[in-house]
């Protein structure tokens, strides 16, 4: 091999043994600790369990080198030269082209060093895989002999993800009807449409009678067959949008060394083992470790969330590094700063050079959070209340069914013995009563729900596409509208992902920007004021001479690496984000030709490349005058102690300095100090000029380094420091107080360090520790217990240096303490946190495939306000939803009641209103209700509630007033007229005639009821005026005419199949008004203090029992105090996770996992198939131990 093995720990080093070093560099600790290097994560034992492995390393134990990156398991694989002789490769010649099968095999001794357990804090002893677990990967495939590559392949896998498969039409719709309610109507669809058949064929109708008792099961048929196809279709043709917005170009070539030459494969032919060529602007598809190059700088913010280039070191000086540590030396870097990981979903920003392939496919960091993701979504909480609620009036409807049918049948057989009818009649007449009492659990059914919510999401879901809010999941909207905290990503979605000059203080003449207050106060005041005068920007580069600006856009362009390119069709700055900020700073306000032009205009003479050791970096130019001209940009602390002099008078027409005194020195010192507090990356330029190049101190230097610069480095001319940083989005302040406005508590996660989280997080109104506020850092964060997550979680504002695992937990957290959690996030690693939220928004524009993947909502203008938007919309939809409810429920009490009541005190067991008269009112009505009150958009006052939490019930105490108000009010009209409007209203009793026109009338006014209590349920507050924003949606006003049409049409011509017939206007004008009487009672009702309706009715929980479940306390699991799962009241114990689905996503942990101990390790069971395994595999357990104990 090219490079000699490096030095291994002393072999004093035993299994028992393991080196556990400190050393401390640079003022920071480092812990070597091999004990836990390859502990397996739970639910990842797979990965280390491998038959006929002929290689040193399983993909478990390479799996341990990231998320997070651990140079415990880079040292404990024994760097590059152990890698190479593990996985039976070669850094300079990579793999051989005519690999096939594998000769003998590597043992993990022989690579190791000595003394790393193999299995981490499970020592030597193999892992062994959980059965049943939903995460385990597929068996790896056996590979026929001769097959290129098939040993390797068996045991590291293809670079392919499993594809996911696109849902059928026939599929989608499977899963719309599989709806609590929905059954529910299906069950009394089937005995309406029965006994309907029976009424129309076996019984005897009278003369011109329709035979119509067979509509009502059609109709409630059609109901369900419409919300199945509307919501089935809207599912499809979401699917469809973020199909179109998410195409894959997954295929591509990529570069690698196979038997010594470089070959073009295809991305799926990478194989464990590969030496491959990274090349700037290269997206890296699997992981890997350094080998070597040039200045290579990754950025990894869409797979870390780390928003600076990261540099990486080659694998071999990383190595001897922790070998150094190991053997008990001091090293003069910090080992935690040396990076050789190569990520997969990772961009090179800069530079060339090789890595080795260390995980492919599944095995990959890209690739296992993607099939984490391919897990099943949950009920929103609305769904799981709509649930409760269908068996709720199933039970109820059932009882009050039942009741009516014991009743009735204790009059039928009371009256039994004076009953001159034949059998025959006699059954007729019990099987009427029994048609009777079926028609009670017929009208207790809400036909209409199911098609208010799925028109209200289709509604909703159309509109907010045009607020740039993607819905993939059709219900994600109504989530949202009660999301009581959001999570949000820092860089991209808060900020404009732009690294940007804010601040710049010109010599010591003039400067912009950096007046903002530090994020904490110094310790010490400034002992010299600041005397250079502020300006906005625009007045700053208008005042600029034509020299000055000259200066200031050579500096920039010509000592800089950044280039101009195209990305995703734009022109745009490539390269470190510090020079992309100052050259857009000379583009866009200092008048700046393109790059290259400013470059070739300029006659470089030479050029010292940026160096860590003394930060600067340097080009030296010629001028047309002959003289030569040193431009330095660097760390601006250390340029400024190198300058005596500053730029002046920048308003002239030639360029002038003036020296710089001690007191100057110091004012400029605290400025950069204010800058930093600020959060600002501060960045220094000056030059110097020469009479000749090289001058006397650099004769006879061949090659021009930092280090032989600094003896010139030296009586420099300030040009000025610069103040950077990614700025917020312009909307962001005025979204974040509207969500708090809302009752919406935001909190920021990134992977950013904790001083500038701070700042940003305060500058867009966050963070406020003066209100008790904390802010975290993410190593700190993820070492609480569960109770202590649990107390400070409910005041975390900010939480820095995040893993994707910290937002996992984080998200965790919020859902067992009962909040409904918003994410957003843009990179892969975000992944995770997305799909275990409550409601996922990923960025349309930066955001990974990935992480749209596992989102409910995109985000197309990557915009923070655009969430704001999306909490109207869902709440619009909840709101439509009670709105419907509390009508509905209404409808439903008063026909149930009247039907009890009237049938009981008929002589002949029948319901004042006939089967098609309900029909009417229960389901057409009904109907045109949801297309009404689903289509009212939010009001603008819709943001000045706090959100619901899923504890909270679906009817609340306001809703439950109103519902039984309108009731007591249209039951006691109905029953007026009915029993006592023939003696009131001058009806003859004994006259057919006049009985059906009393019987019309009171149709009449009953359907006028409800026409007008829906307008009363345009509110679902107090307040009193319901025609609020009604002018605004025609759709309403429209249905209410088609409504108020169909009515006068049924009275004047359908008296055969209503048996009714038309009314006088006497009586027209007697039905309205009584129907009006429900707008001022209304009003009366919303004027009854909410307390004392609260004090009337009872505190009911609703629980529905499942037989399968029984709590099975145990420590792992424990009791979520505190938590307040959907239908609960807070402080609850959950009693069953499964059901309540408040540990959802419980991803198996073989993604990003950096946590040991017994909360990481924690599972607990995802649904009944899951549990009914684990019980099989206990009886079996169990029937061996009785078996051995017989023997």
């Amino acid at each position: 091999m090219a490079d000699s093995e490096p030095q291994r720990p002393s072999s004093s080093s035993t299994k028992n043994d393991a080196p556990r070093t400190t050393a401390e560099s640079n003022g920071a600790g480092f812990r070597l600790d091999l004990e836990d290097a390859f502990t397996p994560d739970p639910g990842t034992e797979d990965m280390f369990v491998i038959p006929d492995n002929k290689f040193a390393f399983s993909p478990g134990q390479l799996s341990k080198l990231l998320n997070p990156k651990s140079l415990d398991a880079f040292y404990a694989l024994g760097g590059l030269v152990g890698l190479e002789k593990g996985l039976k490769t070669n850094r300079d010649t990579g793999l051989s082209a005519d690999e096939t099968s594998i000769d003998g095999s590597v043992a993990f001794e022989e690579v190791a060093p000595k003394g790393t357990p193999k299995y981490g804090a499970n020592g030597d002893t193999e892992p062994v895989p959980k059965e049943g677990n939903p995460a385990a990967l597929p068996p790896p495939t056996e590979y026929p002999a001769g097959t290129p590559f098939g040993d390797r392949r068996h045991v590291f896998r293809e670079n392919r993800l499993p594809e996911k498969k696109s849902k059928t039409l026939l599929e989608l719709a499977w899963i719309t009807y599989n709806d609590k309610v929905l059954i529910l109507l299906t069950a009394a669809a089937i005995v309406s449409l029965a006994l309907g058949i029976y009424q129309t064929v076996g019984v005897k109708h009278e003369d011109g009678t329709a035979k119509l008792e067979w509509v009502e099961g059609v109709a409630i048929i059609v109901a369900i067959v419409i919300v199945v196809v509307v919501g089935t279709l809207n599912d499809w043709q979401m699917e469809r949008q973020f199909n179109k917005l998410n195409q894959k170009h997954n295929d591509r070539t990529v570069k690698v060394i196979r038997s010594g030459k470089s070959v073009e494969i295809s991305v799926f032919d990478i194989n464990v083992g590969d030496v491959m060529h990274l090349n700037t602007g290269d997206l890296v598809p699997v992981d890997g470790i350094f080998i070597t190059g040039h200045a290579i700088k990754c950025d990894e913010s869409s797979a870390t969330g780390e928003s600076d280039l990261l540099k990486k070191v080659p694998a071999d000086e990383v190595f001897n590094t922790l070998q150094e540590i190991a053997n008990g030396g001091k090293v003069s870097v910090n080992p935690e700063k040396l990076d050789p990981f190569i990520i997969s979903g990772s961009k090179i920003n800069e530079g060339t050079g090789t890595f080795l392939v260390t995980a492919v496919g599944v095995n990959s960091s890209y690739g296992r959070i993607t099939m984490a993701m391919q897990t099943e979504q949950e009920d929103t909480p609305l769904q799981k209340k709509l649930n409760n609620l269908a068996d709720w009036i199933a039970k109820l409807g059932g009882g009050a069914a039942l009741l009516l049918f014991i009743v009735l049948l204790i009059k039928f057989c009371a009256g039994l013995p004076n009953n001159p009818d034949n059998p025959d009649q006699k059954g007729q007449t019990f099987l009427r009563l029994f048609i009777t009492s079926v028609t009670v659990v017929v009208v207790a059914v809400p036909e209409g729900l199911p098609l208010a919510v799925t028109l209200a999401l289709a509604f909703a879901t159309t509109r907010m596409m045009k607020d740039n809010n993607l819905v993939r999941v059709l219900k994600a909207c109504e989530t949202m509208g009660n999301a009581t905290t959001v999570c949000s990503d820092k860089t991209g979605t808060l900020t404009q992902n732009k690294m940007t000059v804010v601040a710049t203080t010109l010599g010591k003449s003039t400067s912009f920007g950096g007046t903002e207050a530090p994020l904490e106060e110094p310790d010490e005041k400034p002992t010299v004021e600041n005397t250079i005068p502020n300006v906005p920007i625009a007045e700053f580069t208008k005042n600029l001479g034509s020299p000055i600006k000259k200066l200031l856009i050579q500096s920039n362009a010509v000592n800089s690496t950044a280039f101009e390119g195209e990305v995703d069709g734009e022109q745009t700055f490539i390269g470190s984000k510090t020079e992309v900020a100052l050259l857009t700073l000379s583009r866009d306000h200092l008048g700046s030709a393109p790059v290259q032009e400013e470059r070739s205009n300029a006659n470089v003479v030479q050029v010292v490349p940026f160096d860590s050791a003394v930060k600067y970096m340097a080009t030296i130019v010629k001028l047309p005058d002959g003289k030569y001209r040193a431009y330095v940009k660097g760390a601006s602390e250390i340029l400024l102690a190198n300058c005596t002099k500053a730029i002046t008078n920048p308003e002239g027409e030639e360029l002038a300095v003036t020296e710089l005194s001690s007191n100057d020195q110091e004012m400029l010192s605290e400025t950069i100090t204010s800058y930093a507090g600020q959060t600002l990356r501060t960045i220094g330029s000056s030059y110097r000029d020469f009479e000749s190049w090289p001058p006397k101190e650099l004769e006879g230097v061949k090659e021009l380094t930092a280090k032989e610069f600094n003896k010139v480095h030296k009586d420099m001319t300030l040009v000025a420091i610069y103040g950077i940083k990614d700025p917020l989005r312009p909307t962001v302040i005025q979204a974040i107080k509207d969500c708090h406005r809302a009752g919406v508590f935001v909190r920021m996660v990134t992977g950013d360090n904790i001083l500038t989280g701070k700042a940003i997080a305060r500058e867009c109104g966050i963070y406020t520790p003066e209100t008790g506020g904390i802010a975290m850092e993410g190593p700190v964060f993820r070492r609480k217990s569960d109770e202590e997550l649990k107390e400070l979680v409910p005041k975390l504002q900010v939480l820095a240096r995040s893993s994707p695992e910290d937002k996992r937990i984080l998200v965790r957290t919020l859902k067992e303490l009962g909040e409904t959690v918003a994410v957003t996030g843009d990179g892969t690693n975000d992944a995770p946190a997305l799909k275990m939220a409550d409601i996922g928004f990923a960025m349309g524009i930066a955001g990974t495939e990935v992480a749209k993947e596992a989102a409910a909502i995109i985000l197309m203008d990557d915009n923070f306000a655009s969430i704001i938007k999306g909490i109207s919309w869902g709440r619009a939809v909840n709101d439509a939803v009670k709105k419907f409810l509390q009508f509905q429920l209404t409808v439903n009490i008063t026909a149930v009641a009247l039907t009890f009541i009237s049938a009981v005190a008929s002589d002949e067991e029948e319901s004042v209103l006939n089967a098609v008269q309900l029909l009417w009112v229960n389901l057409i009505m009904d109907t045109f209700a949801a297309l009404a009150l689903a289509t009212d958009p939010p009001g603008p006052t819709i943001l000045d509630r706090p959100p619901d939490r899923k504890s909270a019930p679906l009817i609340t105490v306001r809703m439950y007033k109103m519902i039984f108000g309108q009731a007591i009010c249209q039951l006691g009209i109905t029953l007026v007229l009915h029993f006592a409007g023939a003696s009131l209203l001058g009806y003859n009793r004994n006259d057919e005639y006049e009985v059906k026109s009393l019987n019309t009338l009171i149709f009449n006014t009953f359907v006028w009821l409800q026409i007008f209590n829906e307008l009363n349920n345009r509110r679902l507050d107090n307040r009193l005026n319901i025609f609020e924003g009604i002018t605004k949606n025609w759709f309403f006003l429209a249905i209410n005419c088609i409504m108020v049409g169909g009515q006068v049409l049924i009275i004047f011509v359908g008296s055969d199949a209503f048996k009714i017939h038309p009314l006088n206007g006497k009586e027209w004008g007697l039905s309205i008004g009584l129907g009006a009487i429900s707008l001022p009672w209304g009003a009366f009702i919303r004027k009854i203090p909410d307390a004392w309706a609260a004090a009337l009715i009872p505190d009911i929980k609703i629980r529905i029992p499942m037989p399968w479940h029984k709590k099975k306390k145990s420590k792992t699991e424990g009791d979520i105090e505190g938590a307040t799962p959907t239908g609960k009241e807070p402080g609850a114990k959950v009693t069953d996770s499964t059901d309540e689905s408040e540990v959802e996503f419980e991803a198996p942990l073989r993604i990003l996992t950096s946590l040991r101990g017994e909360r990481a390790r924690k599972h607990i069971r995802r649904g009944f198939r899951e549990y009914m395994h684990d019980q099989k595999v206990k009886v079996k357990e169990k029937t061996k131990e009785k078996t051995k104990a017989a023997h």
